[in-house]
């Protein structure tokens, strides 16, 4: 198999998150390659660090594991998103009942809601160091024509009584400023949200994982999965310090699944974003800030905002400056570079921004790029690749990947590990691999309602 689409370039730009670097950032635990392995997990970020975890995790014979990683550990998505655990709750329900049904529309609503307390119930049992805070996140609309559009299906939502909002509030006209501190807000919506630093989080998940058995191999790109299984059943893995033979394949690859999968070609896209950090000067207090914010301008306009522990503020989006070009995010993998048209969105951002920030002072300390891998369809592919016995892969998180990965790599450990089947793991049904969404040639990141997907506020996290 020739290499189909990108491998993650030499020389990203430095995310705040990867300015305390761990002991294993760069690190090999054997010298050399293995020569074969049970399990191979490609990608050291979220996924292939929480699907090594549940490998290990009360298992008194494990597999062997290698984790084959491009470049250091945790520098893909992961390492340079806005650390947001922010489920979508309410906002997307409607568009996936109209696409799905009730029952997949709900099914997908309530397992992201899960997903944050399952990171919380995580990071207390592993006693992770990783700045978790559990908060409410503040969706709040200054576009009057979204505004409308938004308040009327949250009620039709309300009375229909087929979604839980039992954790969703929303405030209307005469109060959302104020309740959001948003100037300009119209309306707004809050429920429980989470943040992290990622990074920690990740390279915590990995030393465990390393120090139960794994094989972790950061600088190890790999560059082919062969064709066809060899006649015993296994995969050969090419990289540029040679092979490894594996009887399991675990795609952790997000954006660069393509690359060794060329089934997920045009269905698995790379697309950059780009990410910030805002500081008030040393010496000043920075005016409160209680929750995380979206802040939607209009359709498929917006920011997203989260306050830190540290008082920084990583702010995320600015497509305002740069989304009408693709050739500044579609099917672009190189996270070398900043998106220079959005570099000047965040100047005084806060400024504009909050009510009570206007002489804070605050001003960008950091700003990076990231790629995500943006599914053509908006929902992650996670399982058994078709056609590929062996093969399984937990990618496509189209920007959203924090409250969807950990219970996803659980469920596939669980097939692994129990021989559950897809539809006893409790990922909705909608996100298993299937040959038909393989065989579909229908692209919803460039497609009729690409402009409808593209105001999520949750769907670009880089």
């Amino acid at each position: 198999m020739s290499s189909q689409g990108p491998l993650p370039v030499p020389n990203s730009t430095e995310s705040f998150w990867r300015t305390e670097l761990h002991d294993l950032d760069n690190h090999r635990t054997t010298s050399a390659l293995p020569s074969e392995t049970d399990v191979a997990i490609i990608g050291a970020g979220f996924a292939g660090a929480a699907l090594a975890h549940y490998i290990f995790e009360d298992n008194p014979s494990p597999p062997s594991v290698v984790i084959l990683e491009a470049r250091e550990a945790c520098s893909g998505a992961t390492g340079r998103n806005g650390g947001h655990l922010k489920p979508d709750v309410y906002f997307s329900i409607p568009k996936y009942i109209k696409k799905y049904g009730v029952r997949n529309a709900v099914e997908v609503a309530n397992f992201e809601a899960s997903q944050v307390y399952a990171v919380k119930e995580l990071v207390e049992k592993e006693k992770i160091d990783c700045d978790f805070t559990l908060t409410r996140a503040c969706d709040a609309t200054v576009h009057e024509g979204l505004a409308k559009e938004t308040e009327e299906a949250f009620a039709e939502l309300q009375d229909s009584g087929v979604a839980n909002l039992k954790d969703v509030h929303y405030t209307g006209r005469k109060d959302a400023e104020r309740v959001s501190g948003v100037k300009g807000a119209l309306c707004c919506w809050t429920f429980t949200a989470g943040h992290v630093w990622p990074y920690k989080m990740v390279m915590h998940l990995l030393k465990k994982a390393v120090e139960s058995g794994a094989n972790l191999q950061t600088n190890t790109a790999v560059t082919n999965v062969s064709e066809k299984p060899l006649p015993d059943g296994r995969w050969q893995i090419t990289t540029a310090r040679g092979c490894i033979i594996a009887k399991k394949v675990l795609y952790a690859t997000n954006g660069y699944t393509a690359n060794l999968a060329p089934q997920f070609k045009d269905h698995i896209v790379p697309v950059r974003g780009i990410c910030s950090r805002i500081v008030v000067p040393e010496g000043k207090v920075a005016p409160y800030l209680p929750q995380t914010y979206s802040i939607r301008y209009g359709p498929a306009l917006y920011d997203y905002l989260i306050p830190r522990n540290d008082g920084s503020i990583i702010v995320g989006g600015a497509k305002s400056r740069f989304w009408s070009d693709r050739s500044n995010w579609y099917n672009v993998w190189d996270d070398s570079k900043l998106i220079d048209p959005a570099v000047s969105h965040f100047d005084g951002l806060m400024q504009r921004s909050f009510i009570g920030w206007e002489n804070s002072d605050a001003h960008v300390d950091k700003i990076w790029t990231g790629v995500m891998g943006y599914s053509s369809d908006f929902m992650p592919y996670i399982g058994d690749v078709p056609d590929k016995p062996g093969q399984m892969v937990i990618a496509g998180f189209s920007g959203h990947g924090m409250p969807l990965i950990l219970l996803s790599a659980k469920a596939i450990v669980q097939m692994i590990r129990h021989g559950k089947s897809f539809e006893d793991t409790g990922v909705p049904s909608v996100f298993k691999a299937t040959k038909e969404r393989l065989d579909s040639t229908r692209n919803e990141i460039l497609g009729d309602d690409a402009e409808d997907q593209l105001r999520q506020p949750y769907r670009h996290a880089v």
